[in-house]
């Protein structure tokens, strides 16, 4: 199960905004997971980081 701070970084990359250094681990396990792919110099939501967004009721628009 994810934790609100995952969800919260899923919320960040989707509304692709920067997130702070303190953030990569959380990072680096939701690429682990494959929540998260890294697409050049930028991440993006996988759909199963999209589906984990949806199904905790958090919208990209919301966090």
């Amino acid at each position: 199960m994810l934790t609100d701070a995952q969800i919260a970084v899923l919320c960040d990359i989707g509304q692709s905004i920067a997130f702070s250094d303190d953030k990569r681990e959380e990072l680096f396990r939701l690429i682990a997971d494959g929540y998260v792919q890294k697409d050049g110099d930028t991440f993006e939501l996988t759909s199963k980081g999209e589906a984990a967004v949806v199904d905790r009721g958090a919208g990209l628009n919301e966090a």
